[in-house]
């Protein structure tokens, strides 16, 4: 079954984008996924074509209105259609590795791209969307962030990265940091590679990058690394030491 996203947005044109290119888009072209679009504005009932009304209770910017969005949310999702609806938003739940494996693995998303001050807090529930976050910044819009989603989900799909076991060791799974890594040539700068990558000892490999990806985590994301404490089952798995 082919993964279908489908975006409403106000600026189509943008899509797909960086998505068109690169493994995105060899899978788009192959048929591994598929993405459509439906503009808010093809929804709007006076002639100059408004989606947006300045907010009751005052104040700056103007608010996506709940009538022409919601018309739009149910092009995109008709009745029956079992995909989540996220809305792109930074007051949204954090985005982790985890619900992206879990959107990838289901039919697809819809995703609305805010824009302007925000979106009718009314249409949120009476649509049923997913609030999602992609970090503790503000964007001019939800399209930027809906690509990132995309792009995270995509790449997960069955082939598009070529192995199945290639994202078995990247950052945050498991709750860990990915080990660092190296290539030719061997002295660079004179800065040399560990001596451990090219010992052939493929069982002190594993042993150092496991060491490493504990020490990063430790150092950068101290929560990532208590949950992976947290997570470990006694005499199981246990971390080595990092110091």
């Amino acid at each position: 079954m082919t993964w279908r996203a489908t975006l409403v947005t106000l600026f189509p044109d943008m899509f797909p984008g960086p998505l068109g290119t690169s493994l995105a888009g060899r899978a788009l072209d192959s048929g591994s996924w598929a993405l459509d679009t439906v503009n808010p504005r093809d929804f709007a009932t006076d002639k100059h074509r408004s989606v947006d009304d300045t907010p009751f209770g005052g104040g700056p910017g103007m608010v996506l209105r709940p009538d022409v969005l919601a018309a739009a949310i149910a092009k995109a999702a008709p009745d029956g259609d079992a995909r989540p609806k996220l809305l792109m938003t930074p007051r949204g739940t954090p985005l982790t590795q985890e619900r992206v494996r879990a959107l990838a693995s289901g039919p697809g998303a819809i995703v609305v791209c805010g824009r302007f001050e925000a979106v009718d807090e009314r249409v949120i529930s009476a649509c049923g969307l997913e609030e999602i976050s992609v970090g503790d910044v503000v964007l001019s819009g939800g399209e930027p962030a809906a690509l990132l989603v995309l792009d995270a989900c995509i790449r997960l799909l069955p082939g598009v990265m070529g192995h199945d076991g290639s994202g078995e060791d990247e950052s945050f799974e498991r709750n860990l940091l990915e080990y660092p890594h190296f290539t030719k040539p061997q002295d660079w700068q004179g800065r040399a590679v560990p001596e451990v990558l090219t010992s052939g000892d493929h069982k002190a490999i594993r042993a150092w990058r496991k060491l490493e990806a504990l020490k990063a985590t430790r150092a950068r994301r101290p929560d990532l690394f208590s949950k992976y404490v947290t997570s470990l089952t006694a005499g199981v798995d246990k971390p080595p030491k990092t110091e």
